[in-house]
């Protein structure tokens, strides 16, 4: 079957079980998960759905996210969302429809999910994670361009990469802007002008509380302050400016305002907090690197089963942009490899449980590339104990590389998205790439084998492995469970 037609296979499949084209509010998607808004959950066919060879898992949060994998679930998403319009997607479910299904079990989850502080975080992640796939590509870009220029090679071609990697970098302000105004309801392209005043080059005649501006001051975080005001100044001109008048008056406002307050207070404000983060990054690695390490790599399981993490991208994103690379990431990263080490460990102790061990052979490639869900939803949670333990080989990783920060080899990521063996080609370091990578790389086993040994004799109570080995897979009602593996 051709790509495309297995993409829309998989869409066509899908769409019945998630209660039709006339059940869809909205559709989204991550690096691995289709993002689903429901009118009506009760529609959905969970088992069904598990059931399909494409879909990893299933988790839900205030939308319905099914879980397809890096690199598919892109492919799948354009397919569904044409398969949508094919099936008059505008058409609304009956009041009827609605008060027969489930209308109490529905108000209840969203009661449960979209507290304050969680939608903060979804509209956080809604205007950094599309700018994920150029960071991926600029990243690596760089590093290919780093390595020709350290072994010489190429010398011709590697200031066009240079150039290629970094044009992005340079105006992620104006994208950020863009996406910030977007997703808080003004226009986007008023949001991304009054965010490019940021980088553009001429900030650098003005003085700003004795000091001068420099281009690009402030950021990312700027950026966002920016065009979030932006968006606040059109709403008012919105209401008080006549209608015939609206064209003209309300962007040049927009614009003007929002503009002049970036320059005389916000990219000031938000330079030095974005300073702030570098140097607390760097201090905290360089004063207490194995300590924050235990500490990150070990609570970054809980932070992902929660959505907690989504608001760490403000915060790589800005060392990204200071310093070339986060050096947060490669130690997050080591909770993926705790949660491999202790699947491999699940595997072993679970030898008459066929259906588990499936599910770890299915989603241990994806733990490897740092595709976490599947094992944490369809392993480790559901069992209770080698959650912990997952855990633990996270925060061992995580300390291994964090006490070589605090020798002095520090380890970053030029982008953000991927995680475990995906990394490689996006680490750089303050030392050669040799040392960055067998840091890592050491940082990776040794997450491997605590998380290994933890949970093969920590892992389980005697009754709790023989249950294990007496019934077809673990269950929990309370918790999404991906039938094979199963975002960032």
């Amino acid at each position: 079957m051709a790509p495309e037609n297995k993409n829309r296979a998989t869409a066509a499949a899908i769409l019945p079980l998630v209660g039709g084209a006339r059940n869809i509010d909205s559709i989204a998607h991550c690096m691995t998960r289709l993002r689903l808004g429901l009118k009506d959950r009760a529609l959905v066919q969970d088992e069904a759905l598990k059931a399909l060879p494409a879909v990893l898992g299933v988790v839900e949060d205030d939308t319905y996210q099914i879980v397809l994998g890096p690199g598919t679930v892109a492919r799948v998403a354009p397919e569904f969302e044409a398969l949508m319009t094919e099936a008059g997607a505008q058409l609304p479910l009956t009041a009827d429809e609605l008060a027969d299904r489930g209308a109490e079990l529905k108000a209840a989850r969203k009661a449960k999910n979209a507290t304050p502080f969680k939608l903060f975080l979804r509209r956080i992640a809604n205007i950094f994670v599309p700018l994920i796939p150029a960071l991926i590509g600029c990243g690596i870009i760089a590093g290919l361009g780093g390595l020709l220029v350290n072994l010489g090679w190429l010398t011709g071609v590697t200031p066009a990469l240079a150039a290629i990697a970094s044009g992005f970098m340079a105006l992620i302000a104006v994208f950020v802007g863009f996406n910030t105004a977007k997703e808080f309801g003004g226009t986007p392209i008023l949001g991304g002008a009054v965010a490019s005043i940021i980088v553009f080059a001429g900030v650098a005649k003005i003085t700003v509380f004795g000091q001068t501006l420099a281009p690009g001051q402030g950021g990312v975080l700027g950026a966002l302050g920016a065009a979030l005001l932006a968006v606040y100044v059109e709403r008012w001109c919105r209401r008080w400016v006549p209608e015939a008048l609206d064209v003209l008056i309300t962007p040049t406002l927009t614009v003007l305002i929002a503009g002049l307050v970036t320059l005389y207070g916000l990219m000031f404000l938000a330079g030095e907090v974005s300073t702030g983060i570098g140097h607390g990054a760097n201090w905290l690695l360089d004063n207490t690197g194995a300590f924050a390490g235990l500490v990150l790599g070990g609570l970054f399981l809980p932070l992902v089963m929660l959505g907690l993490h989504q608001a760490l991208i403000p915060i790589h994103t800005t060392l990204i942009e200071q310093q070339g690379y986060t050096v947060l990431l490669p130690i997050l990263a080591m909770a993926g490899a705790g949660q491999v080490g202790c699947a491999v460990a699940v595997y072993l102790r679970a030898k008459k449980n066929k259906s588990l061990r499936s599910t770890i052979r299915s989603a241990l490639p994806a733990g490897f590339l740092g595709v976490g869900e599947p094992l944490i939803y369809g392993v480790s949670l559901p069992l209770g104990r080698p959650f912990v333990t997952a855990c633990v080989g996270g925060a061992a990783g995580g300390a291994f590389v964090g006490l070589f920060s605090m020798l002095g080899d520090k380890v970053g990521s030029t982008a953000i998205g991927p995680s475990g063996w995906a990394l490689f080609p996006l680490l750089q370091g303050n030392h050669g790439l040799g040392a960055t990578v067998a840091v890592y790389a050491g940082g990776l086993l040794t997450g491997y084998a605590v998380g290994f040994l933890a949970t093969y004799y920590f892992g389980f109570t005697r009754q709790s492995l023989t249950d294990l080995n007496a019934t077809p897979a673990p269950a929990d009602p309370a918790t999404p469970k991906a039938r094979e593996p199963a975002h960032s």
